[in-house]
């Protein structure tokens, strides 16, 4: 994914242009020679018409690397219906409106009240043990309205946790803590200024000092509960090198929930489509999450992890990174970012040129 240069030229589905569209760079037709569209220009759908009979009709065109990065991450959601009814059959619609509600109330009151957390908690945890594990994660790795992150990002992690905690083999009761605190993680970016917490771009260094005080706010807002809780939920961006914050805790001095909630955070934060950035493919995502296995994050819950969620995501509809859609077929653990995908009949081994760049739910 890392290796497309932004300068040149490269063959994309011309489906990816979209309504509402900004040209980064000039566009070509499907020869290379015919100029189709110069940079800055803001498509509409009546000029997206016009570049398609001037295209003659052929399904590709040329565009920078840079271009067709800006087009696969601001693309809109294709896919927003079939979403929401699956959403809507599994409960996960019920789950993220409910979070909403206490975060919006954690933001009101600055407390988070253990009732009403454990009341939502445990109906995650109920819908993870009735629901199949691809269910859950079809959800979790289809493109979704950024402007609902935190809420869904909270359900997303306390189902990641649950999910994790009964690959490991661990009780009932030890799943179900790690749900609450899945749900819980990031409750301290309530007291964040939304203007910072969903800026459209990268940080700066001081509006990142900023946000890193939300694991010392998780601490503080969850008063009422254990302290091994309030423990896990604050430090679940501690790392194993002993990197991370708020205390730069290191190896067995971090607990197992907080390693557990590291590798669903980190999960979620990557598949999801944020402010500054679209959506990252599961793939890579895990690919991710494997190079660091042995310096940032615990290599045994990595492991488990990406033993497990790989088989979920097989048969499953994706995007390419050239527009086209295909099916998961196969892959390869020791080379998991790039998948076999079965596109028009044929299946293919994806690679650095031709990656995925998302996932559907297809239920």
């Amino acid at each position: 994914m890392s290796g497309i240069n932004e300068n040149l030229l490269m063959s994309v589905s011309i489906d990816l242009l979209y309504d509402g569209m900004v040209v980064e760079d000039d566009i070509y037709d499907s020869t290379r020679d015919r100029l189709l569209v110069t940079s800055g220009n803001k498509l509409n759908e009546v000029q997206i018409e016009r570049i398609k009979k001037l295209n003659s009709g052929r399904s590709n065109i040329y565009v920078t690397g840079r271009t067709h990065k800006a087009m696969v991450a601001k693309r809109p959601n294709i896919e927003i219906e079939n979403r929401t009814d699956v959403e809507e059959a599994t409960g996960y619609a019920e789950s993220k409106d409910e979070t909403f509600e206490l975060l919006e109330n954690i933001a009101k009151t600055k407390t988070v009240s253990m009732d009403s957390l454990r009341a939502v908690s445990n109906d995650l945890s109920d819908r993870i043990a009735s629901t199949p594990p691809a269910v859950i994660l079809s959800i979790i790795n289809a493109m979704a309205p950024i402007d609902e992150y935190l809420q869904r990002h909270s359900v997303n992690v306390g189902f990641l946790n649950g999910l994790i905690g009964r690959w490991m083999g661990l009780s009932e009761s030890d799943i179900d803590r790690l749900v609450l605190i899945g749900l819980l993680h990031d409750c301290g970016k309530t007291l964040i200024p939304p203007k910072i917490l969903n800026a459209p771009r990268k940080l700066t260094l001081v509006e990142y000092e900023v946000v890193k005080k939300h694991a010392d706010y998780a601490y503080d807002l969850l008063e009422e509960f254990p302290v091994p809780i309030r423990l896990a939920a604050s430090s679940h961006h501690e790392r194993i090198n002993g990197s991370g914050y708020p205390n730069k805790l290191a190896d067995e001095h971090i607990m197992l929930e907080a390693r557990i909630t590291a590798v669903s955070d980190t999960y979620d934060a990557m598949v999801a489509q944020r402010a500054h950035r679209g959506p990252l493919s599961p793939f890579y995502a895990l690919a991710h999450l494997n190079s660091l296995s042995t310096s940032e994050f615990d290599s045994e819950i990595v492991r488990v992890f990406i033993e497990n969620i790989p088989k979920d995501l097989l048969e499953k509809p994706v995007m390419m990174s050239d527009g086209t859609i295909g099916v998961v077929r196969e892959f390869d653990l020791d080379d998991i970012e790039y998948p076999k995908v079965e596109l028009s009949g044929r299946v293919i081994k994806s690679n650095e040129n031709l990656y995925i760049v998302s996932m559907f739910t297809d239920e």
